[in-house]
């Protein structure tokens, strides 16, 4: 065990693996035609298996990644709380409640925020005729994500109400961007609340789920606003912490889950709220999510280069758990790559759905998934984990 060395950072291990799976889904999700789902499901995945088809070698290796990272998932998530049980009677414990690390706290409702998402794509590719029911399950997916979004916002609250009554926030220690790891929880809880909010059938589900979006959307986007530039005053001011270099990029999954939150409250009002689904909204908005990716993409690379993180942290002989923090980038940049091309382009008759330009284009994030999926193994493997 871990003991005193544990740091709730190590849920990010978990989270990783979670995402990975569920960007494997993204194959089956736009490649899989299903005209009377607004999701692939197992009545629509099945059939592409039996037929031969190039599109069958890419859904059975689709299945096999997603079932092999929601193993990993399950896997490390069981490890983590078994060592954030021993580490909780610490003393090591009690100095982070006092301390700026105590955010990284926010990393177990992150995580299981993922869970639940993990659990809903197995669920919908695995179980036969579960989309039959699944408005019986709305309820308890807006009843899942609203326990999660209880323990966020108390493991906050206990965190930013003794930062303001105290004033002991450690502004030399805040020369990175992890206190952002909050506001990637918050957008998590968003986009959860957001899928019953764009499919269900039901107004009032359909509500619950926007109104719960919107809220914990909010939450993030008023706290993206304050840590974004206190982090950067910090860096400025002290220089990037080597350490914690890759949180640089802990902006790209933040912007793939508010950018997924909004286009499903864009669904949501076009199924319930008699308000048309608008393709230049949708183009306009997954555009500016992927140029700010960009951005913030190639400033943490170069940043990292400099520091030469990679090849230490990543390929040398230093261990953080930070390190883990380069997953959800990869991830969430494939997963909206995705979305850009099939909502932004594809959905505007930009480009043709399975032309040669449409795979040029997917290219790209193909890519950046391969890569995070050797460094999640690199990582794993450092960390025998």
């Amino acid at each position: 065990m871990f003991k005193e060395k544990y740091t709730p950072v190590y849920f990010l291990s978990s989270l990783g693996a979670g995402g990975l799976s569920v960007s494997f889904f993204m194959y089956l999700m736009f490649l899989v035609p299903h005209k009377n789902s607004p999701m692939a499901t197992f009545e629509y995945v099945y059939p592409i298996l039996l037929e031969g088809t190039w599109l069958s070698f890419v859904s059975a290796f689709a299945l096999v990644f997603i079932i092999g990272f929601a193993f990993l998932h399950f896997k490390l998530l069981i490890w983590n709380i078994k060592e954030y049980n021993t580490f909780k009677i610490t003393k090591a414990f009690k100095d982070l409640l006092n301390s700026n690390a105590e955010v990284s706290l926010m990393t177990i409702p992150l995580t299981f925020a993922m869970t639940i998402n993990v659990c809903f794509v197995l669920g919908a590719v695995f179980v036969p005729g579960l989309w039959d029911v699944v408005e019986y399950l709305f309820p308890l997916a807006l009843l899942a994500f609203a326990t999660v979004g209880y323990f966020a916002i108390k493991i906050f609250m206990r965190y930013f109400s003794r930062l303001l009554t105290t004033g002991e926030f450690n502004f030399e220690q805040n020369n990175n961007l992890s206190q952002m790891i909050s506001i990637f929880a918050f957008s998590m809880i968003a986009v959860g609340f957001a899928a019953p909010g764009a499919m269900s059938h039901y107004i009032q589900i359909n509500a619950i789920g926007i109104f719960g979006a919107i809220f914990f959307a909010s939450i993030a986007m008023l706290l993206l606003l304050v840590k974004l530039v206190l982090g950067f005053k910090g860096m400025f001011q002290y220089g990037i912490s080597v350490e914690t270099a890759p949180t640089l990029w802990i902006i790209i999954p933040i912007l793939t889950l508010l950018g997924i939150t909004f286009v499903r409250i864009s669904f949501g009002f076009d199924h319930h709220f008699n308000q048309p689904l608008s393709g230049t909204s949708l183009f306009t908005l997954t555009s500016l999510v992927v140029s700010l990716q960009i951005i913030f993409g190639l400033l943490g690379y170069s940043v990292m280069k400099k520091v030469k993180y990679f090849e230490n942290y990543i390929n040398g002989q230093e261990k953080s758990a930070v390190s883990f923090a380069l997953i959800c980038p990869g991830v969430a940049f494939m997963v909206f790559g995705m979305f850009f091309i099939n909502m932004g382009l594809v959905l505007n008759g930009v480009v043709e759905k399975y032309s040669i330009s449409y795979f040029i284009l997917m290219v790209p994030f193909m890519y950046i998934q391969y890569k995070t999926i050797i460094i999640f193994f690199k990582l794993k493997n450092k960390f025998s984990l």
